[in-house]
């Protein structure tokens, strides 16, 4: 009788929990990407920080505050660029569209004079021209949010930073799972999200820095525009920076630029197709292997759940529940799972690569 109440009284005190749990997430889903932001970067900083204050005896509030500027700087940086480039370009179509529609129309005429494919007629881009434009307020709604979940990013850093030490004690006493398994969920927590969080964006970099490169010697304009735009599609699932170069080697074709065409076309397939698979298996190897395939499924319901941020998170939540299913069965089934890494090789890893652990 007294089991069966203990029993009773820890279901409803888990489902109070549970309920609590899933209310606070509900109302608090908007800055989430705040949340994880901040997490992440404290992951990602913590070693270096706490290297800093304790052995170089830093003060930890400037400390603090010189990491958050540092990132600010990172962060910003990028989309001061997109705003750079950008933004001109955007409000030049929405101050002219009708100067859009003539160039659109004289463009698809050249591209079905060579090609025998009709890309557009004039209700599509009429069309289109509407979609835009009502994606306009939702646009700015989410450049609010952004902005916001920017701010808790560092608000939260600020103080994971501060009270680092104590927090990680308090965590690793608060999980309810096994040590080893806590040791399991620290190690692989860490190499996700340096594989995730340094990886991802960085590949975006290199595949947005080739196809600036190859646009520059076939003679696109604008390159830096076409290079930025490049780098953010590369992340796309499936398509990825075809969705920027087929466009222009198609409009290099039509407009009478035959060889520069044909060029682009070549230079697209061979070398920055490949670029992708190149740095995962050279640099990003270094940082953390994560299987493209985890990548993919993770942008699709990251880019759903948190929008822009979730090319980053979405990742990295996929990566985080197939780690949590490892460990449910080594908490729960008689026969233990191996942890993927120990802490030596993680070690190694950071280091060396993955090589270091031969």
């Amino acid at each position: 009788m007294n089991n069966f109440n203990n029993h009773l009284r820890q279901i409803i005190l888990l489902g109070i929990v549970l309920l609590i749990g899933i209310l606070i997430i509900r109302h608090f889903y908007v800055f989430l990407p705040g949340v994880l932001g901040s997490i992440t970067l404290y992951i990602l900083s913590k070693n270096s920080y706490f290297y800093l204050i304790e052995k170089r005896k830093w003060r930890r509030q400037w400390t603090a505050l010189l990491y958050i500027l540092g990132y600010t700087i990172i962060i910003a940086l990028p989309v001061y660029l997109a705003v750079v480039l950008l933004l001109p370009k955007i409000v030049a179509v929405f101050n002219n569209p009708v100067q859009l529609m003539v160039a659109l129309k004289i463009f698809s005429a050249k591209v079905q004079g060579a090609t025998g494919i009709q890309l557009a007629n004039v209700e599509t881009l009429q069309n289109a021209t509407k979609n835009i434009a009502s994606k306009l307020p939702q646009f700015l709604t989410g450049t609010a949010n952004f902005v916001t979940n920017l701010l808790l990013m560092f608000f939260v850093l600020y103080y994971m930073l501060i009270h680092g030490r104590k927090m990680e004690e308090y965590i690793h006493d608060f999980i309810p799972l096994k040590n080893k398994n806590r040791e399991m969920l620290s190690i692989e927590t860490h190499l996700m999200i340096r594989a995730n969080g340094i990886g991802i964006p960085l590949l975006a970099i290199i595949q947005g820095l080739v196809g600036a490169l190859g646009y520059f010697i076939f003679g696109i304009k604008e390159v830096g525009v076409w290079g930025f735009l490049t780098g953010v599609a590369s992340l796309i699932p499936i398509v990825g920076t075809g969705i920027i170069w087929v466009p222009l080697t198609v409009y290099l074709l039509a407009s009478g630029q035959t060889w520069q065409g044909i060029g682009l076309g070549i230079y697209s397939l061979a070398i920055l197709t490949n670029v992708d698979y190149v740095a995962r298996i050279t640099l990003l190897r270094k940082i953390g292997n994560v299987h493209p395939l985890i990548t993919i499924f993770g942008i699709i319901v990251g880019v759903s759940m948190f929008g822009f941020l979730g090319l980053v998170f979405g990742p990295l939540l996929i990566s985080y529940f197939i780690l949590l299913v490892k460990i449910y069965r080594n908490e729960f089934n008689s026969v233990p799972i191996t942890p993927l890494h120990t802490e030596e090789e993680v070690v190694g890893i950071i280091s060396h690569g993955p090589e270091a652990k031969k």
